[in-house]
């Protein structure tokens, strides 16, 4: 199917919250990961989303180190390959902090602009502005402005409210209180953004999530303060559920704690290193035991075949595809794509 249009990826969301399910939100860093998140998506029969970090950004760009074209290049090779696909996906810039507005998620969000007032669709269907460093009043001031501009972009504007902690594609939260976010936190954000009709957000509260790769067990998540705060909120604005919640750093989350988050209301749960282990697990193993085929040892030659990028990419995308195929079960997405 094509890229999903905004009215697409809001009935997604829509669809998961009335269904209490989840999408796996998928970083991906190349054409050949984003391949495999497609993969993983179509063989769990689940719509999903494929998203791309501020580092990926700059390193799709090659040689020009330019953000905005990397985006836009792995879109534009998104929006041709996902078409042969039966499912629906949706594609989202992930993380930017307030130094990348002006040369990442700005010109992304004009550039959508332009598109709209010229009858078209935007290439990217939703944008992260992560001003969780930031004092609330001053992150949710930008929120707020860019909330604007994502209206008028036909997209959905993800905001970050308390720190996710450890660290993402060098993007660092610190280990503290802020590792859990409030109610009043979060009324302040209804208060700035509103409940949908300034333009439709999602928000990224956090509840202890960690960013990185860790044992079950490790991170002491509280998925119930999620609960607290909707419920809080529903007295506020007369919504059920108000909020529609992102789940950052779920690595070593237990299938208790993510399925109670998502009875709280997530419908979006990124998934990076656990994908990102996938798929480089599938090339060492490879390697390690074929090293003399695809190296020149002791004056050989090797084996050609076997150091072509694609006999050993191909089983890393399908390694990184079943463990896309495992995360939708999970979220309960698998099986329901549109």
């Amino acid at each position: 199917m094509p890229i999903a249009t905004p009215d697409d990826y809001a009935q997604m969301l829509d669809t998961a919250k009335a269904g209490h399910f989840a999408y796996p939100a998928i970083n991906v860093t190349s054409s050949q990961t984003l391949n495999a998140a497609l993969r993983g998506f179509a063989d769990a029969e689940s719509d999903g989303i494929i998203q791309v970090s501020v580092g990926t950004a700059l390193y799709l760009s090659g040689a020009a180190q330019n953000r905005v074209a990397g985006s836009l290049a792995l879109a534009a090779y998104a929006h041709e390959v996902a078409k042969h696909y039966n499912v629906t996906i949706a594609l989202h810039t992930d993380h930017c902090p307030e130094p990348n507005l002006d040369d990442w998620v700005l010109p992304l969000l004009e550039d959508s602009i332009r598109r709209v007032k010229r009858g078209q669709l935007p290439l990217y269907q939703s944008h992260m502005w992560d001003g969780s460093v930031l004092p609330l009043d001053r992150n949710l001031e930008i929120a707020r402005r860019l909330l604007d501009l994502s209206h008028a972009a036909r997209t959905i504007l993800e905001v970050e409210v308390g720190v996710v902690g450890g660290e993402e594609d060098g993007i660092v939260g610190s280990m503290d209180e802020r590792l859990y976010t409030t109610v009043d936190d979060a009324r302040q954000l209804v208060g700035a953004l509103g409940s949908g009709k300034n333009g439709r957000y999602m928000a990224a509260l956090t509840f202890g999530n960690i960013h990185g790769a860790y044992k079950p067990g490790e991170v002491k998540l509280r998925p119930a303060l999620l609960g607290e705060i909707q419920s809080s909120l529903a007295q506020q604005t007369g919504l059920d559920r108000p909020l529609d919640l992102v789940f950052h750093g779920g690595s070593g989350s237990t299938a208790e704690e993510i399925a109670e988050a998502v009875r709280h209301g997530v419908v979006k749960m990124n998934i990076d290193s656990d994908t990102q282990y996938a798929f480089t697990r599938s090339i060492a193993g490879f390697m390690l035991s074929r090293y003399d085929e695809v190296l020149k040892v002791d004056g050989e030659v090797g084996v050609k075949k076997s150091y072509d990028p694609r006999t050993w990419g191909t089983p890393a995308e399908q390694a990184m595809a079943d463990r896309v195929v495992q995360a939708a079960q999970q979220l309960g997405s698998a099986g329901r794509s549109s």
